[in-house]
């Protein structure tokens, strides 16, 4: 009797998350608002953002993903990695001190350390060296690969 009680308590909170992770929310999280706020777009964070802390006298921010993210950045394809925690300093059109993102070019992996919106183009800084790329290639927010999810 007891272990059938157990089984219909913990069933019903075992279906409730199942479904509520089933549908994420596609509303833009507060991390992604304020990049566009400062002068960026959304596509420049994974979606599986879970929370986000701002200085706003200061602008250094913290942003915290569910778990480690690797997306394939448009155009030229470029594999990039987002570690749990992504940290940096934040104004308009500026992100400096940035830490957590890398991406694999040249057969090495580069640490994105800031990225400037400057008119159409997005300019994004490893060290010394700059690339740019039009803005419009990160309008949405990427999924991150390999956590397909099933549409049953």
């Amino acid at each position: 009797m007891a272990r059938t009680l157990v089984f219909f308590t913990i069933l019903p909170l075992v279906f409730i998350i199942s479904v509520s992770s089933a549908n994420p929310d596609p509303t833009p999280s507060e991390a992604h608002k304020e990049l566009i706020k400062f002068g960026f777009p959304i596509g420049l964070l994974p979606k599986n953002v879970n929370g986000y802390s701002l200085n706003t006298s200061s602008g250094h921010f913290v942003v915290s993903l569910g778990d480690k993210c690797r997306i394939t950045l448009p155009p030229d394809n470029y594999l990039a990695t987002y570690s749990k925690k992504i940290t940096g300093k934040i104004v308009e059109n500026r992100i400096a001190e940035l830490d957590g993102i890398s991406v694999r070019a040249f057969f090495k992996w580069w640490g994105i350390t800031g990225i400037r919106s400057s008119g159409e183009n997005l300019v994004f800084e490893v060290g010394m060296v700059t690339a740019k790329y039009p803005s419009k290639n990160f309008h949405e927010s990427p999924e991150c690969e390999g956590k397909k999810h099933s549409s049953s």
